[in-house]
């Protein structure tokens, strides 16, 4: 008699511990981002901001519409590759996520938006600046960083007036981030007066830069420009330095991260790099970042190597705009985060008619002993 009552108490508290979580509407958000090849690191990053987001939200007890809401999060591996990136797109269009953080590249970012655009689906990208991903006329693309335009141009005239680079070699991987970016960069040289010595390309695959590099070392640059990610700059700056090659390394946020001292290893000079990530706080905002990074290592035994931060403020950034529009449909809240004015960790977050971050901030580093150094913020 005893063993069948407690049976039976055993599947009412069963019966009522699914009660109340069918209770709970479950939101689904996807993240995309590379987290198999060579910026493995990156995508990987990007994800842990995604989870961290994903975790903090559901601490918070959240109501939508009178209801409690769950979050969960659908992460996919795009590899930085544009055809696996289009099908995991499609793959969450499929399992009706609400929204979508990603992708971490341009080159999967853009192609991957007509498909959330097509299923009315709001994308936020954090770290895609591509000129092209917000200038599609889709409402659902946004992004939480600034754009080549702004990082690009930025550096070119940082190289000419702060480095003083009188020849300046460029170098891009011929994919859509490191192509626009290296476009900017040259444009931006050229009209403060400087000059480009030479243009080469490689891919973003490649680990032999020595063709190319002699022939910039025949050149005799100040400055080599790189358009790509760390993990090719790594191993270039380690084939620059065999080949007597001096000149200062500049490049974008592909390869501002934490990884490249340890992929340069000793090629790498102290203040012999300068690179701009796309975003930036100042003031009192810094401590709301590093208060981020020790949480972020605590949770994921890791340091914050680029993104996780901005992914994080995607994350949050949607779902304040679902609990304005009391509604988490995509058709519902879209309005909504195109009026958003959010404080987050990476500072206020309010966008354009094209979906991008207003006032976008870029943050300028050189290397010293092997660690980041903060040069300026500029916006």
């Amino acid at each position: 008699m005893t063993l069948k009552f407690s049976r039976l108490a055993a599947l009412v508290a069963l019966a009522s511990i699914a009660t109340a979580a069918s209770a709970q509407d479950v939101i689904r958000i996807g993240h995309v981002g590379p987290t198999s090849g060579g910026i493995a690191h990156l995508g990987k990053d990007n994800e842990n901001g995604a989870r961290l987001a994903i975790e903090d939200l559901n601490a918070k007890g959240l109501k939508i519409n009178g209801r409690a809401v769950r979050f969960e999060l659908l992460a996919e591996d795009d590899a930085a590759d544009p055809k696996q990136g289009t099908a995991a797109a499609q793959k969450l269009v499929d399992a009706k996520v609400s929204g979508v953080v990603g992708h971490l590249n341009s080159g999967t970012s853009i192609p991957a938006s007509k498909i959330y655009f097509d299923a009315g689906i709001p994308q936020i990208s954090p770290s895609a600046t591509n000129p092209r991903y917000t200038r599609q006329g889709y409402n659902t693309t946004f992004r939480v960083v600034a754009d080549d335009v702004h990082l690009g141009g930025t550096l070119g005239r940082y190289a000419v007036s702060n480095v003083k680079g009188q020849s300046i070699a460029v170098v891009d991987d011929r994919t859509a981030y490191g192509m626009g970016v290296a476009d900017e960069f040259d444009k931006a040289v050229k009209a403060a007066g400087g000059k480009v010595v030479g243009r080469e390309f490689t891919t973003d695959k490649s680990t032999d830069f020595m063709a190319i590099l002699t022939s910039i070392k025949a050149k005799n640059p100040d400055v080599v420009f790189f358009g790509g990610m760390d993990a090719v700059a790594g191993p270039m700056l380690r084939q620059m330095k065999s080949l007597g090659i001096n000149a200062k390394f500049m490049g974008g946020d592909g390869i501002c991260t934490a990884e490249l001292a340890k992929l340069a290893g000793d090629a790498m000079a102290d203040n012999q790099v300068v690179c701009a990530e796309a975003g930036g706080v100042e003031g009192e905002q810094k401590k709301a970042m590093e208060a981020f990074g020790e949480r972020f290592k605590k949770r994921f035994n890791a340091d914050v190597q680029l993104y996780a931060p901005y992914v994080y403020d995607a994350v949050m950034v949607m779902a304040d705009a679902m609990v304005r529009a009391n509604s988490a449909r995509p058709s519902a809240y879209l309005a909504e985060l195109g009026k958003s004015n959010f404080t987050g960790v990476t500072g206020t977050i309010a966008f354009d008619n094209k979906g991008d971050i207003r006032n976008g901030a870029l943050t300028l580093f050189t290397y010293q002993g092997g660690k980041r150094q903060q040069l300026a913020v500029v916006r």
